[in-house]
């Protein structure tokens, strides 16, 4: 059945892989896709929802051999061997600092931050090499841009290695020998500098609306000495700041992983941090987290400081989850079902356990403790062995189906994951042959796969004796689809290969064809579990449904279904829930952060507003898709419905603080004042808005004397100089036919290079200040010159209409 399906991606990756392992393949919050090789990191974004004018990069031919329904993918990369790593060598004269493998750069593990994270409002990288903890940020175009090192030459052991030795006597002799002479700091040393595992936890839900901007991430460190430290990334401050550091065992921690924060009542959540050892055993922190409201709001809204309002418990398991046995630990990964706890997932050669605590508020009868499954060979090559590492898990919530990818090429599927785990598929389970489910078989899996690698090597000339080792695996739709690298290798070959020719593809590639209500179901339960506070990235979560909706063959039946749908997620607005305190302090400097803080946390902090942008967005994607003139009227109609609703939503929010500060407005302040009031009284406008928008402008007139010459309603044409009145909020055109776009947060005519472009619906923005290269805001439009535009650009991270991140690409 492998030979029907398509090949949507089959991509060769000229790199040298580090080990299989099942964090070598990763997806971050961006809906990038994260790969780590020996010494570099690869990001590849599909192009499924980006609407860009560089096309993709990658991307195969369209009738080819493999693949009828290609994939493109934008591609970058940063380089870690040329990071400045600490030369131990230099600081120590000891036999293990002068060996070659203390000078190499050797990447052990990648961890993706929560989107958001950097100061452009995306994911972090955190790296981990044999010496260095480095954190990796994009700068202006994070698909095809340039990565750099977040504070560059100051590493997060760079900055403990100075914290300590300033704290030591001065001494002739060099750190290490002072160090070895006090047995207090060897220790510490050792639990800082030789860290061996890193994991980075999503963002808590403390049930406050709107979601504060807030990071409460926390970011693990295990390290040799068999301690854990929990720290908070700074960004622009020092690289992390410490919370705490748990010393548990005598053993290396070579694992760890976090499970999804659950709510423990108000403005409290819990997690639990599992933690593999060298000696096989495996142990649990339960990590709790406090927010504190501040006892007095001095802004538009509560704002939180990490230090002052969060506080952290950490507490270890009296016992552990599972006893060293003396055998490694492959993979660690935690598996959230809906309705009950979740359930880690720990693989050691030849097996896989699984462990759970029971379910109280469920009523269906799950299963709870410990399980063990013991692997079964899958042969399909000479190198087919029960002992493969793992390279990547996925769970088919639908099925409820854990499939596990093996590096000797394998797939192993779990049936009954949730109530009764077993390799054989329940009885009472009916697999349906429309959707293709009958094939969710650990053998029908492995030889799929095996006919995936066949047909992408057309000419090798493969037989039994060659493997194709996968070196790591994620899902690509939480479904049927999956994406995996590998390597075409024979092991009973013992010439020498040398780096340059090995040679990895990239592939992607459903196992089964799901069918059309599958297909719908998929996109309903992605507008029903919208969640704001994740901060992930509307793209990410729209990828499986735009992936099935661009199969052509089944557009015309899913079209119509998909738009009832999207029409039926179509949220009430309650003018009740933006609720912003006035201001009665005059024009002081410190309103300006509180407007900021404030924008930001009501732009990003509704899921109201980030199911309006998902579905603009996936209307949107069935009108560029859909070629019947009648249907294509219909997709302009529902996009239309929820663009006005985006912006009716928008401008309220605006107008509301903007009436909020009304006593801290300056003359330099009212033509964008003015500019806001005439959006909210154009036709459509919902009849309470339209009253705020009027009441504000009274309130203005009545407080500051305004120059009937300067508005700001009429800007003048770039090309030309003639008058341009604001009649259309999405392009300006002037009495000659000069056609120019406007600025998707302000309005303002775009006649500068200044810009940043909305990767999902291409919309384009005026970049802050704290991005533009300029020293001043000589580049600006004149009547957007106001302390009020700039730091509502600031607070201004990702779209305001489609939710997705900006790309600088002028």
């Amino acid at each position: 059945m492998s030979a029907q399906l398509p090949i949507y991606t089959a991509l060769k990756v000229p790199t040298v892989l580090t080990h299989p392992s099942e964090g070598c393949l990763q997806w971050t919050d961006d809906g990038q896709l994260c790969l780590a090789t020996k010494s570099a990191i690869y990001i590849f974004t599909p192009d499924h929802g980006i609407n860009l004018s560089t096309p993709a990069e990658l991307k195969m031919p369209i009738g080819d051999d493999v693949s009828e329904k290609p994939l493109g993918w934008y591609r970058t990369m940063f380089d870690m061997s040329r990071i400045p790593e600490r030369a131990w060598a230099e600081i120590c004269d000891d036999w293990g600092a002068t060996t070659l493998g203390s000078l190499d750069v050797s990447i052990r593990a990648v961890a993706c931050s929560p989107s958001t994270m950097s100061s452009r409002g995306r994911c972090v990288l955190v790296v981990l090499t044999a010496h260095e903890v480095t954190f990796w940020e994009a700068t202006k175009n994070h698909l095809k841009g340039e990565w750099t090192m977040a504070r560059k030459r100051q590493t997060v052991v760079t900055c403990i290695y100075f914290l300590v030795s300033s704290r030591l006597p001065t001494s002739p002799t060099s750190l290490w020998k002072t160090l070895r002479s006090m047995a207090k700091w060897t220790r510490y040393m050792c639990m800082i500098l030789c860290y061996t595992g890193i994991a980075w936890s999503s963002q808590p839900d403390f049930g406050v609306l709107p979601t504060p901007s807030v990071d409460a991430s926390i970011l693990a460190l295990g390290s040799r000495g068999g301690t854990i430290a929990l720290y908070s990334y700074r960004g622009e401050q020092l690289p992390m700041e410490p919370i705490t550091i748990s010393e548990l065992s005598d053993q290396w921690i070579t694992h760890l992983a976090w499970s999804q924060w659950d709510s423990m009542g108000t403005n409290q959540c819990a997690t639990m941090l599992a933690y593999a050892m060298a000696d096989g055993g495996v142990g649990i922190l339960r990590v709790a987290q406090m927010l504190e409201n501040p006892p007095v709001i001095t802004g538009f809204a509560p704002e939180y400081d990490r230090n002052q309002h969060l506080h952290v418990n950490v507490e270890p398991l009296p016992e552990l989850t599972f006893v060293p046995d003396k055998r490694a630990i492959t993979s660690l990964r935690w598996i959230s079902v809906p309705g009950r706890s979740p359930t880690l997932v720990v693989t050691k050669p030849g097996v896989v356990h699984l462990w759970s605590l029971p379910s109280s508020s469920s009523s269906v009868n799950y299963w709870y403790g410990t399980r063990l499954l013991v692997v079964q060979m899958q042969r399909s090559s000479v190198g087919s062995t029960s002992l493969a590492t793992v390279s990547g898990l996925s769970y088919v919530a639908h099925h409820d189906v854990l499939i596990i990818a093996f590096s000797d090429g394998s797939f192993h599927a779990i049936h009954g994951f949730s109530v009764e785990p077993s390799w054989i598929p329940s009885s009472s389970v009916h697999p349906s042959p429309a959707d293709g489910t009958s094939t969710i078989t650990s053998e029908a899996l492995t030889q799929a796969s095996r006919a995936f690698f066949v047909r992408t090597s057309p000419d090798a000339g493969l037989d039994y004796a060659d493997v194709n080792r996968i070196s790591g695996s994620v899902p690509y739709d939480s479904y049927s689809t999956m994406t995996w690298i590998y390597e075409a290798l024979r092991p009973s070959d013992f010439s020498y290969k040398h780096e340059a020719k090995h040679e990895c593809v990239l592939l992607s590639a459903p196992f089964w064809s799901p069918d059309d209500e599958t297909i719908l179901k998929m996109a309903q339960e992605t507008l029903a579990q919208i969640h704001c506070v994740l901060r992930v990235a509307p793209i990410h979560l729209l990828r499986p449904t735009l992936l099935h909706l661009g199969n052509t063959g089944r557009f015309a039946q899913l079209c119509p279904r998909l738009l009832e749908i999207v029409d039926q997620a179509l949220p009430e607005d309650d003018p009740r829930e933006i609720v912003v305190p006035q201001w009665a302090h005059g024009h002081r400097e410190d309103v300006k952060l509180h407007l900021r803080h404030s924008l930001k946390a009501h732009f990003s902090g509704w899921d109201t507003l980030l199911r309006l942008q998902m579905c603009l967005s996936l209307a949107d994607g069935c009108w560029k898709l859909c070629k019947d003139p009648h249907m294509r009227i219909e997709c302009g109609q529902v996009a239309e419905r929820y663009l006005a609703g985006i912006s009716h939503r928008v401008l309220r929010i605006m107008v509301r603080h903007l009436t909020a500060i009304v006593m801290a407005l300056t003359p330099a302040d009212i033509p964008f004042v003015l500019r806001v009031v005439v959006q909210s009284l154009l036709p459509g406008s919902p009849s309470d808005l339209s009253s705020e928008a009027q009441a504000l402008s009274d309130r203005v007139n009545a407080v500051i004397e305004i120059d009937p010459s300067i508005t700001g309603l009429h800007e003048v044409c770039p090309a030309c100089h003639i008058g341009v009145p604001l009649q259309d909020i999405t392009q300006a055109t002037c009495l000659k036919g000069h056609t120019w776009a406007r600025c998707s947060v302000t309005s303002f005519i775009l006649s500068t290079s200044m810009v940043r472009t909305c990767i999902g619906c291409s919309r384009k923005a005026l970049l802050p200040m704290s991005q533009s290269s300029a020293t001043d805001d000589s580049w600006m439009p004149l009547a957007a010159r106001s302390w009020i535009v700039k730091e509502l650009l600031e607070a201004v991270q990702r779209c305001l209409f489609c939710g997705n991140s900006f790309v600088g690409i002028v």
